[in-house]
């Protein structure tokens, strides 16, 4: 399933104020809950949905796209197309893919995020200088969590 599959989804839950949605295929197992416990979270917060991925049927990683939203600074969040585990590095003793003052293309890996023991690599998907890195390595993140702030150009 992808990504714009997925967001058409949620919006449909929105539209028609379903608080869980889950459907099964034969290799993946989607499972969507809006709210806190199941019941709609109050209006002053965003409607970010937690979601379990697909279970990964083979041994190559898909590679996630990233949610690009601008905000009022001028500046775009580059934010997590899913829950899962993040690290800025390919491996411990690698550096990081990115760092503030780094510049950055659509096509630039900016870091990994680790769901069900599947590495997904996220892309930039903007082109422009990384402002601000808010997650720390090895945390977990939430689906729509703001990961990076990048100055477009």
């Amino acid at each position: 399933m992808e990504l714009k599959d997925i967001k058409a989804i949620i919006d449909l839950m929105k539209k028609n104020s379903i608080t869980e949605f889950e459907l099964e295929e034969k290799d993946s197992k989607l499972r969507l809950k809006r709210g806190l416990n199941g019941g709609p979270q109050p209006a002053q917060a965003d409607e970010s949905v937690p979601m379990m991925m697909p279970t990964p049927m083979a041994l190559a990683a898909p590679v996630a796209t990233s949610v690009v939203v601008p905000v009022a600074t001028g500046e775009v969040d580059i934010k997590s197309p899913m829950i899962g585990t993040l690290y800025r590095s390919p491996s411990p003793e690698a550096s990081a893919y990115i760092e503030v003052g780094s510049e950055v293309n659509p096509d630039s890996v900016v870091c990994i995020i680790e769901a069900m023991k599947v590495m997904n690599e996220i892309k930039a998907e903007v082109k422009g200088i990384v402002t601000q890195i808010l997650i720390e390595n090895g945390k977990p993140v939430e689906f729509g969590q703001p990961l990076f702030k990048v100055r477009p150009s």
